[in-house]
């Protein structure tokens, strides 16, 4: 299964639009995003994703509340919070935004996930530590780095690539 992989979209809805397309492509029916929606008007944007979508709150969602309402709306998308551990394939994957430093490293660290799945840096990487494959997509925005990206995970090869969208 390759996982489409999102995050920091902070409202910029051309740039989003081009990450679903490039997505709905490369992926199969399962997409992580790793927070920093900013706002609610971006989740119809995001439920153009062909699967589920599962997002974590990050450090500049300030309505969580509406953002959730709008997910339920929609029923592709869902927030689970600001933690989500899961399985895939056999592989248990941890997402977070990751601006809580300390954990983000102990999570990386404790040798208990395959994948762990952040973003909050805007810094696209694929790097593994021990067992541990983790995966900061960048930005979809492209607001800090002057790139727009996403990322996918294929569950067999164990392998994240980091995407740049269309155009940039």
């Amino acid at each position: 299964m390759r996982i489409g992989i999102l995050g920091d979209t902070h409202d910029h809805l051309a740039a989003i639009g081009k990450a679903v397309e490039l997505l709905n492509r490369e992926a199969d029916d399962l997409f992580l995003h790793t927070g920093d929606f900013v706002s609610p008007f971006v989740i119809p944007v995001l439920a153009g994703l062909e699967g589920t979508v599962i997002g974590v709150f990050g450090n500049n969602d300030g309505d969580r509340d509406l953002l959730e309402n709008r997910c339920r709306d929609r029923g592709n998308v869902q927030i689970v919070g600001n933690f989500h551990d899961m399985e895939c394939e056999g592989l248990r994957v941890a997402l977070l935004h990751g601006h809580e430093n300390v954990l983000l490293a102990d999570l990386i660290e404790s040798g208990l996930f395959d994948l762990v799945v952040h973003g909050h840096t805007h810094q696209a990487s694929v790097s593994s530590h021990g067992r541990t494959l983790v995966i900061n997509p960048g930005e979809v925005c492209g607001y800090l780095t002057g790139s727009q990206t996403c990322a996918l995970f294929d569950t067999r090869s164990r392998k994240g690539t980091i995407l740049p969208l269309p155009g940039d």
